[in-house]
Formats: structure tokens, C-alpha cells, sequence
């Protein structure tokens, strides 16, 4: 694999972003490499709290968020959560029935495709302040 004209992606054990990420049970972490850009995509749900599943975000029971890397982390290049990534795709689930999980990894999928495209397009993230 030829690092300047593809995108590596390592999937990773640990949630990517939420400071409640050890409460929920379905946690997913990429990280994308392109050239000198490390983007995090990170998915986070069904959090429990009192044997129930609640609400995380905005509204809804599963996350998904892209940040830039922390510069300063040279080992995990761990997101930087102040650098936020914003993408068109679906980033919340509503509800959480039976298939939430598989619609979880769905919906980390597409983010993830969508920004492999636009890295590989050389589209300038614009970075929330």
C-alpha cells in the first residue's frame, strides 16, 4: 500500500471521544492516516446508567464524531476533541431497539467512507474552534 495516494485505517480497542465512553457498551474507534492527516472517527452507545439505557448527545442513544488527532500524541494519536470534523452523514440513532447496534457500525462505516473520500479528494477539513 502506497501511504501518499491511499488511506490507512486502524481500527482500535478503545472508545475515540465522550467522557461517559466507560459506561456505554458499544464503542468503535478508527483511525484514518493520510499523508501527515490523522482523523479519528469514533461511534459511542447504549449507554447504561441504573440498568437502563439513556440518552448521550443530542438526543439520541448512539454517537458518531471525526476529530483531528492530537498533535502532541505521538503513540495513539487520540482525537482531539477541541478539532472537531464535521461530515453530512448520519452521526445519531434515536431509538434503541434490537438492530441499534448494527445500525451503529453502519453509520461508523458511511462516516468513515465519506471522509476516506474527501482525504483522498484533498478536501481542507474545516476544524470547529
Amino acid at each position: 500500500m502506497d501511504s501518499k495516494n491511499d488511506v490507512l485505517r486502524q481500527e482500535r480497542g478503545w472508545a475515540g471521544h465522550y467522557y461517559c465512553a466507560d459506561k456505554c457498551l458499544f464503542r468503535r474507534n478508527t483511525l484514518l492516516t493520510y499523508n501527515n492527516i490523522r482523523i479519528v472517527v469514533s461511534t459511542v452507545g447504549a449507554m447504561v446508567l441504573n440498568d437502563k439505557i439513556v440518552i448521550i448527545g443530542l438526543n439520541g442513544y448512539y454517537e458518531t464524531m471525526a476529530f483531528h488527532s492530537d498533535p502532541t500524541d505521538k503513540r495513539y494519536y487520540d482525537a482531539d476533541v477541541s478539532k472537531r470534523i464535521h461530515f453530512n452523514s448520519k452521526r445519531t440513532i434515536t431509538e434503541p431497539d434490537t438492530d441499534a447496534d448494527i445500525e451503529a457500525n453502519e453509520m461508523h462505516e458511511t462516516v468513515v467512507t465519506e471522509i476516506t473520500n474527501r482525504l483522498l479528494a484533498g478536501d481542507i477539513f474545516s476544524v470547529e474552534e
